[in-house]
């Protein structure tokens, strides 16, 4: 899953995407509203945290503009701002959260899950197919009852296909949701993950399959 960080402090931005990325997300950073608007007009976020006191506009802006213009990703308010009309104000303009600074980092990663998880129409934290389980909360996995331990990558590539099983996902969008803008990616990285992962899920976990040409695909029972 990618995040998008607004944030004009780059030591807390770097804090927050620290705390993040320790949950097997992607992150990108924008320091201003402007590179803010540009980086999600650009690339698919499954979230994006907005800081209200950006150096270029106030974050609200960016949020109305966000909207505006048919942008329906999850958005999440960190701000020193804690009154109930800085709430109100970023609620009713298209906000789905909101918290104040300070907060503490793994309050952050557990709210930003809770908030992708029902932007994908899916509350329960725990992914399962047939015998595989990913509990997305406290981010383990487990094949009949059996733990399988998983690199940060393994198990991000991992979760996009869990989140739609049965359902062919794109190479781009997994690249997309898997790796930051900022990252080089080889061009077999993803194979490399995928052939890991049917290693540890073998013999008795879901099949992944490639689906030549478009991307991969794992079982849905």
């Amino acid at each position: 899953m990618r995040i998008l960080i607004v944030e004009d402090d780059p030591r807390l931005a770097r804090g927050m995407a620290a705390s993040l990325e320790a949950s097997s997300f992607a992150v990108d950073m924008a320091h201003n509203a402007e590179d803010a608007a540009a980086l999600a007009a650009r690339d698919p976020f499954n979230a994006i945290i907005l800081d209200l006191g950006l150096p270029d506009g106030d974050g609200l802006e960016l949020l109305k503009t966000l909207r505006r213009r048919g942008d329906s990703t999850p958005i999440m308010i960190v701000t020193a701002r804690d009154g109930v009309d800085d709430r109100v104000a970023g609620l009713d303009h298209g906000a789905d959260d909101y918290m104040a600074k300070p907060f503490h980092p793994r309050e952050l990663a557990s709210r930003v899950r809770a908030l992708v998880r029902r932007s994908l129409g899916s509350p329960d934290p725990v992914l399962r197919v047939g015998a595989l389980t990913l509990d997305r909360s406290t981010r383990s996995v487990r094949l009949a009852d059996a733990p399988v331990e998983l690199r940060r990558r393994e198990l991000a590539v991992l979760e996009t296909l869990m989140g739609r099983p049965g359902k062919v996902v794109p190479k781009d969008r997994m690249v997309a949701e898997v790796f930051s803008l900022s990252e080089a990616v080889a061009p077999n990285a993803l194979e490399v993950y995928v052939g890991r992962l049917r290693r540890k899920l073998s013999p008795h976990g879901p099949t992944i399959h490639t689906v030549r040409g478009l991307g991969y695909m794992i079982d849905a029972h």
